[in-house]
């Protein structure tokens, strides 16, 4: 497929305003990020399944669910920094080519490792589709109002896929096995190939200066490193393993930014971070997806092993997050014209922490009402931040540095995707077993499975009799006040960052 040169302009109408055809290229490119996000989040209705067929342990478990996120968070800064060089469109290209056979590969891992590597892989190929998705869709829409629009559109996508992700989820769970929400991704990339091939214009950066290959090594090791530092003290306590690689994080981090403040054609601009409008935005987008993820990974789990709901019937009780955060496009520029950038994502994020309180509280009570309010307002809060802090970090910089200043907002928000999996998740592990009963009567093999986790407890103990039914109802138990203190955590932390928000984003109402 020849790839035509497009001048750096964007294509749009005579008056700078988007036409039928940038709607339709942003329909594809949304489509992209729509099926990344659902990625991320489809596994966790297939955890019980995946627990029978492939039988992990709690830490491969944990890497199965955040492998895919923290390969993006490694390799976005150098991507987007690629995609402004050798093109937006054709890197977007072989991205989606490389996400369907990663996908394949996933679908039919025989193992636990194998399943973890392909889905380091499909975070490899995904590193390349986030940053080009979203500069794609700067240097189309020119017009203010038109672009605050379309990145609604694109924020829609993103929110909306991670929390489509568990309905689709449940609706091949249904009827297929568990790989069938990896295959799902092919015949989806195969028509984001043909939509992008045919309707989005080529752009790049054009003075993008030479590709620095040992920043990009220095980006991945610094990042990488803290997060592995993060994860294994989380699960271990701090010993030599984790201090080491926290050390040579900050060690690759400061070597990153000093080579990045000599290099003429820097991989980042650190520069940027001078902005308060980006700096404010891209710590209070990292905190929230924080929040955001670590609770819908185990909410999943909830809907099922507490609930008692199939995969399917636990996808349609989270639908209700969803359309709360597709909903947000019609009163997203609204909002922010009026409210202004600063304003608007701090009212969003208090929005969203409200709405985890109110999902802590319902998740103690029998009835679905209280937790289908709580999802409203945090699909409400959630949709409404995803946007503005994605425009106000893309109307912070020039056009022709969107893709690396949109690596560096993705690769907040897919580290926040892991860490909120990896920390929340293991603190909801750790109070799930520190609220466990006395498991001493039970057999060896039963009282392991049962302080595993509540999927592996729900198989050891079935059959087991009324003392098996009463150890079962405390352990769903100890889950439920697990997730409650979680959820807890996260709405503290959304509300610490609209704090954030209105300290250091501007408010500028002209926009």
């Amino acid at each position: 497929m020849s790839m035509a040169h497009v001048a750096p302009e964007p294509v749009g109408a005579a008056d700078g305003r988007a036409g039928f055809r940038q709607w339709a290229a942003l329909a594809a490119l949304t489509l992209a990020v729509t099926l990344l996000a659902v990625d991320g989040t489809v596994l966790a209705l297939a955890v019980p399944a995946l627990v029978v067929e492939l039988q992990p342990t709690a830490t491969q478990l944990l890497w199965i669910g955040d492998a895919y996120s923290f390969a993006l968070a490694g390799l976005l800064i150098s991507m987007g920094t690629l995609a402004d060089r050798i093109g937006r469109r054709r890197l977007l290209l072989i991205g989606v080519t490389g996400f369907g056979a990663a996908s394949l590969l996933a679908a039919f891992a025989p193992s636990a490792g194998w399943l973890i590597a392909a889905r380091v892989l499909l975070g490899v190929a995904g590193a390349t589709l986030m940053p080009s998705t979203l500069s794609l869709v700067r240097n189309i829409f020119t017009e203010a109002r038109q672009r605050t629009r379309a990145i609604a559109v694109w924020s829609a996508g993103a929110s909306g896929g991670a929390a489509l992700g568990p309905l689709v989820g449940g609706a091949l769970l249904e009827h297929y096995w568990w790989g069938s929400v990896f295959v799902i991704n092919v015949p989806i990339m195969l028509l984001v190939l043909i939509g992008v091939a045919v309707l989005v214009p080529e752009s790049r950066d054009p003075r993008p200066g030479r590709f620095d290959l040992l920043s990009a090594l220095l980006s991945v090791a610094a990042i990488v490193a803290l997060v592995w530092a993060v994860k294994h003290t989380a699960k271990a306590g701090v010993d030599p393993a984790g201090v080491s690689a926290v050390l040579a994080g900050l060690v690759g981090g400061v070597l990153f930014v000093r080579r990045q403040r000599r290099l003429a054609a820097p991989l980042v601009d650190v520069t940027l971070f001078a902005r308060p409008v980006f700096t404010g935005t891209v710590v209070a987008s990292l905190i929230a997806i924080f929040a955001f993820s670590g609770l819908l990974f185990f909410f999943s789990q909830y809907l099922q092993l507490v609930r008692g709901y199939s995969p399917l019937q636990a996808g349609l009780r989270e639908l209700p997050l969803t359309l709360a955060s597709i909903a947000v496009v019609a009163i997203a520029a609204a909002v922010l014209t009026r409210l202004g950038v600063g304003r608007a994502l701090s009212v969003a994020l208090l929005t969203a922490g409200a709405g985890m309180i109110i999902l802590t509280i319902g998740e103690g009570y029998a009835g679905y009402a209280p937790l289908a309010l709580g999802l409203v307002v945090i699909g409400l809060g959630v949709g409404l931040a995803f946007t503005a802090a994605t425009d106000a970090v893309l109307g912070a910089v020039p056009k022709d540095r969107a893709g690396s200043a949109s690596a560096i907002s993705e690769m907040a928000y897919e580290l926040g995707v892991a860490l909120g999996i990896a920390l929340l998740g293991t603190l909801h592990t750790v109070l799930y077993r520190s609220a466990l009963p006395d498991l001493s009567a039970l057999p060896g093999p039963t009282g392991d499975a049962v302080h595993e986790s509540l999927a592996t407890a729900g198989h050891a103990l079935a059959g087991g009799g009324q003392q098996g039914a009463a150890i079962l109802a405390a352990a769903r138990d100890a889950f439920v006040h697990a997730m409650q203190s979680t959820s807890l955590i996260a709405a503290v932390l959304l509300v610490a960052a609209g704090v954030i928000a209105w300290k250091l984003v501007p408010s500028p109402r002209d926009s």
